[in-house]
């Protein structure tokens, strides 16, 4: 039994690293490149229309009818998906794996980025559907059906089954995991000689999770927008001002951090050492993953929350993509990256970080204590936030593929796999289903470069319409 096992994880070793291996990441970032090309920087030049369509209506109201949300919880329920533990861990792990220079190319990563989740939920309006119960569905899946032909089904489908699995893992059970780890480090820091017996707090835990999440997915797209667009903003602008204090107590270090972000990106060795072996295409790789599994751009997650809009201009709602790119990545990953380059933590180049060294970080500032308490504080509602909208990921896969009466099913085995992650080491399951959480990009990044002259085309009669209605 051991040997399948080896056999397995050999396999999905050799499929992980081509699906997160350089080739896929600069298809990733060229589907980007070229959504900007023919959009003639769309993202850059249409900017501060963007953020005033997006961010600056946040207070405005909006009516959504029935099986729809609001734009701002379509949103917000994408965003509870990538605004997760990618911001803090991974960026960290691409800080000490590559070094401080791959912040550099997570950003140029996220520049493009925001073109690409502006055609994904752009195109996932405009070919979305109703189903049975009047919900709007849409997203990869759909503009390929739509859009692309019904010839291209088989590619929908193939979406979907990728979709649906890596909802347990990557959604559900790696976040479950993540919470756990972070309140068990809290507990020690508190008490380093606790008698509690973990495995049960562990199973408690989990339970609780459970529950939240099985209320939340079965009240349906509605409920699950109205707990992600409180949940969202609270919990970043929670993280965001923690990371500002730590950042402006130590501001006479910003200058050197910025040095060595813009050094590191194009001379690891004058930054690290030569000592260390980070190279130029480590660093440029380490930034570029963490950006794109950060934002996930790209990958076709998104566009299903964006679908359930009750925004009928495709173009309007595409405009959340590009502040959804920007908010997760440039904002807040960046703020990870600065508050541990300027803390004054020590860690060694070449040995992934994690979550312990973002609480080392705001220890610096706050105390051991704190820093630990803040980072199991952010872990939880980052990791729950991004459990929930992958619920609807999963849930908006499986019906499509096998009609709506599966949906129960499958909303059963997620909530049960709330419980599973907890109490459970499931390293494999987690690397198949990170594997599987790549592979979604195959299917939606054709589908982008199919329809890219559509999205060309909605961009120019939006445009059009509206210098039309200033005339």
């Amino acid at each position: 039994m051991q040997n399948i096992f080896d056999s397995i994880a050999k396999v999905n070793g050799a499929v992980n690293n081509f699906v997160w291996g350089i080739p896929m990441l600069v298809l990733l970032v060229g589907t980007g490149v070229l959504l900007t090309v023919m959009t003639r920087g769309f993202q850059f030049r249409k900017f501060g229309y963007a953020l005033k369509n997006t961010i600056g209506k946040v207070f405005h109201k909006h009516e959504a009818g029935q099986g729809e949300v609001t734009p701002f919880q379509a949103v917000t329920t994408a965003l509870a998906a990538t605004v997760g533990t990618g911001n803090i861990s991974g960026v960290i792990a691409a800080i000490t794996l590559g070094d401080p220079g791959s912040i550099f190319w997570l950003w140029i990563t996220a520049l493009f980025g925001m073109c690409t989740k502006y055609a994904e939920a752009t195109l996932a309006v405009k070919y979305r559907e109703r189903n049975d119960k009047g919900d709007w569905v849409g997203g990869p899946m759909y503009y390929i059906k739509n859009g692309l032909g019904k010839k291209w089904n088989w590619l929908a489908i193939i979406f979907c089954v990728f979709g649906a699995l890596a909802a347990f893992g990557i959604g559900n059970a790696v976040q479950v995991g993540n919470i756990i780890d972070s309140i068990a480090a809290a507990i020690y820091a508190f008490n380093p000689e606790t008698t509690v017996n973990m495995n049960t707090v562990h199973l408690v835990i989990g339970v609780i999770i459970a529950i939240i999440v099985g209320i939340t997915v079965i009240g349906g797209i509605k409920r699950l927008g109205a707990v992600t667009e409180k949940m969202v903003p609270v919990m970043s602008v929670i993280y965001i001002l923690t990371c500002i204090i730590v950042i402006v107590m130590n501001a006479g270090s910003l200058g050197r951090v910025f040095g060595m972000i813009f050094r590191g990106a194009f001379n690891p060795d004058a930054v690290v050492g030569a000592a260390v072996g980070v190279t130029i295409k480590s660093c440029i790789t380490w930034g570029v993953k963490r950006g794109v599994f950060s934002n996930e751009a790209g990958l076709g997650s998104a566009p299903i929350a964006h679908a359930a809009s009750s925004e009928k201009d495709p173009v309007r709602q595409g405009l959340y993509g590009i502040f959804e790119v920007f908010m997760d990545t440039i904002v807040i990953c960046t703020l990870t990256g600065l508050t541990v380059l300027c803390s004054g933590v020590e860690f060694e180049y070449g040995v992934k970080g994690g979550n312990d060294l973002m609480a080392k970080a705001f220890g610096m500032v706050y105390g051991d204590k704190i820093g630990a308490l803040i980072i199991a504080v952010a872990i939880s509602l980052f990791a729950l936030s991004t459990v929930l909208s992958w619920a609807l990921y999963g849930m908006r896969c499986c019906e499509y593929m096998l009609g709506a009466k599966s949906i129960r099913i499958y909303q059963i085995i997620f909530v049960a796999i709330c419980i599973v992650g907890a109490t459970m080491e499931l390293s494999l399951a987690w690397d198949i289903a990170d594997t599987l959480n790549g592979l979604m990009a195959i299917p939606n990044l054709i589908a982008l470069v199919g329809l890219s002259g559509v999205v060309v085309k909605l961009t120019r009669e939006h445009f059009a319409e509206k210098n039309h209605e200033l005339q």
